[in-house]
């Protein structure tokens, strides 16, 4: 797959499967290689393309602050090199708030919107500040983080839930790559553009179809914030499940409930 330049950045970009067009917005801190679990269902059902953010997995370095807008110009100009007009979206977390930054841009390329455990910003609520967590000593920052992915999360749930284990000690491997000094200013500055992210004044330019799904024990994007971006988007549909911050793993039905709503009819 290629490494191509957008707005001056080298980003690696794959595009798999067959079907309609799907972007895919990957959420903060991780790989595509991370999230293959999630993204290998989706190429099944859609002409699927997806990115790695800049600084990670094999993007170019960070070598400059940017902001939540960059990476929506960053989509952009994945669109124009694949020359798709129009696709549905989908984005989940940090994902998310790119996939609304993109939408309220480029509303005329969004066909329909599929938001996972994400926030609109500014007054419609923020999601938890990661940068809280890299306070801590490390001793307690696996737990913190847990914590907050999702609130039943202690050692007496995971040892009595093994598929929310699996969850979890993928999660605490991801975040290893911490250590490296690029990895680091990739996070860093990934951090400070989720930190401006505030589309809550123009989500009123979503026109398409939109489905904004939560985890009711999420701690990092609340169900009160689905609810808010739900009500500022006309026609929107908010549905709960069963999980945490990864509930799109955690709750069976959440999946496909997402893959239906995106292969639906654009009119």
């Amino acid at each position: 797959m290629p490494v191509d330049q957008m707005n001056g950045v080298e980003l690696y970009w794959e595009q798999r499967g067959s079907g309609s067009p799907l972007l895919f917005c990957n959420g903060s801190g991780l790989t595509l290689q991370d999230i293959r679990p999630l993204l290998d269902p989706l190429t099944a059902s859609f002409d699927l393309l997806a990115w790695d953010y800049r600084g990670f997995g094999r993007s170019a370095p960070v070598t400059h602050p940017y902001t939540m807008a960059d990476v929506a110009a960053d989509a952009a100009g994945l669109l124009e090199i694949t020359g798709w007009e129009s696709c549905r979206v989908i984005g989940a977390s940090f994902g998310g708030m790119v996939a609304q930054e993109f939408a309220v841009t480029y509303p005329q390329r969004v066909e329909r919107l599929a938001l996972a455990c994400t926030s609109a910003g500014g007054e419609g609520g923020s999601s938890y500040p990661l940068q809280k967590l890299l306070e801590l000593p490390p001793g307690q920052r696996v737990a913190a983080e847990l914590k907050v992915v999702d609130s039943r999360w202690d050692q007496r749930w995971l040892a009595a839930h093994p598929g929310d284990r699996a969850i979890a000690e993928r999660m605490t491997a991801a975040g290893q790559d911490q250590q490296d000094p690029a990895a680091v200013a990739a996070y860093t500055a990934q951090l400070h553009a989720r930190e401006g992210h505030d589309v809550w004044d123009r989500l009123g330019a979503i026109t398409c179809p939109v489905l904004v799904g939560y985890g009711n024990y999420d701690g990092i994007a609340p169900a009160r914030n689905s609810e808010m971006i739900a009500s500022r988007i006309r026609g929107a549909e908010l549905h709960g499940y069963e999980g945490g911050h990864g509930f799109l793993f955690q709750d069976p039905a959440a999946l496909p409930a997402f893959v239906a709503f995106l292969q639906a009819p654009t009119s």
